[in-house]
């Protein structure tokens, strides 16, 4: 595949995980917003759903996979009537230059632009990048440059 279509590849799978420009809502779903029914109305029932840690999990996987993903989780609240995440595990291959073209660069105190991203390192964990104006987490696997998942949240002002 030549580059400039696995470039254009990568760009289209980026825009059907980004959402809209502004606030990172994923495939209409809007964390903080969207209730469950509005994950199940759009893309039906989950392949499992579960609880983990006292909150509900709609998982989508398997032959129910979301296009572009290889698993989707919806997590709820704790009333389990509203998405409080979206956690989106890509399928094709995405990284840390698409992350950065696609969404923004890593936030300069000298010269802000937004948006951009602020690295997040928790103990005993890989670093990964927080865009808190989107409303964005990317975590990126073991090499530290491609994208494991992306995790839609609230937005933060």
């Amino acid at each position: 595949m030549c580059a400039i279509t696995m470039s254009r590849l990568v760009f289209s799978v980026l825009l059907v995980l980004a959402g809209s420009a502004q606030a990172k809502p994923w495939q209409g779903i809007r964390p903080g917003q969207s209730g469950a029914l509005d994950v199940i109305g759009k893309f039906g029932e989950p392949t499992k759903k579960t609880e983990v840690k006292g909150q509900v999990v709609l998982l989508y996987s398997g032959l129910q996979a979301i296009t572009g993903t290889v698993q989707t989780q919806f997590k709820l609240s704790p009333g389990g009537d509203t998405v409080a995440r979206i956690d989106v595990y890509p399928a094709p291959v995405i990284d840390l230059a698409a992350v950065e073209t696609s969404y923004g660069g890593r936030c300069d105190a000298k010269k802000p632009v937004e948006p951009c991203y602020f690295v997040k390192e928790a103990q005993g964990q890989k670093p990964y990048f927080v865009y808190l104006k989107l409303g964005l987490a990317v975590f990126f696997k073991d090499d530290g440059k491609t994208v494991s998942s992306f995790a839609f949240l609230p937005e933060k002002s």
